[in-house]
């Protein structure tokens, strides 16, 4: 059974997500603030988390930082904050989505199956996924249909795959592909990733494989 710690400092949303999580099957502890959320992670290692910005105590991009320093369990932010500033520093800061309030209870579980999956697959350390109808081979660096990548396409193809359903922060990835120095050059990411979808996604100008998350990121989706 997964166990989902849940944090929140409203005690309606709190009751709500107990409530359908537990019908679902999931195992489920509740946290009202960053440092009870701190405790209870330390005691009661869950399998995801999910976490409001806006505690009453510890803002939540300083929980995502503590819960870093010690664990990669998958972190979903539930959050009222809309702006991308705020959705582009809790992804920084560690989070691997980022759901607004308002929101569609299904869309959460969904997101949740989709961290879940990626934490699965990262475990299983594939070496062949599919995409576009291509076969990717991650070990050898190959790609069916005679497909060939320059090296740096290689490199955002890589963190992509690796991380299925996952927001990845432009920052994160100008920062792995390239270096801490290039974080501002998105242009680099718009331009590489043109040249993926003209090379692995069946239709480049619909994309369905190969997500931009506008302002924030990109997303790979199996």
């Amino acid at each position: 059974m997964t166990r989902v710690l849940v944090v929140d400092d409203e005690p309606q949303i709190l009751r709500a997500l107990r409530i359908n999580l537990l019908a679902r099957h999931f195992e489920v502890a509740v946290a009202p603030d960053g440092g009870s959320a701190l405790r209870q992670a330390a005691d009661w290692h869950p399998d995801l988390v999910v976490l409001d910005l806006g505690l009453p105590d510890i803002d939540g991009v300083d929980v995502i930082h503590g819960l870093r320093g010690w664990t990669a369990v998958p972190i979903i932010v539930l959050s009222g904050r809309a702006g991308n500033q705020d959705k582009v520093e809790a992804l920084d800061a560690g989070a691997d989505d980022y759901v607004t309030k308002p929101f569609n209870i299904e869309e959460l579980l969904a997101r949740m199956r989709a961290v879940t999956r990626r934490t699965a697959v990262q475990d299983a350390e594939p070496a062949r996924i599919e995409i576009g109808g291509h076969t990717v081979d991650l070990a050898g660096k190959t790609i069916s249909g005679g497909v060939r990548l320059t090296p740096t396409e290689w490199r955002m193809l890589e963190l992509l795959l690796r991380n299925p359903g996952k927001l990845i922060s432009q920052r994160q990835m100008l920062t792995e592909v390239w270096d801490s120095k290039h974080t501002t050059e998105t242009n680099y990411l718009r331009q590489y990733m043109a040249q993926l979808r003209r090379k692995l996604e069946p239709d480049p100008a619909r994309p369905v494989h190969l997500l931009t998350e506008p302002g924030m990121g990109y997303r790979f989706q199996p």
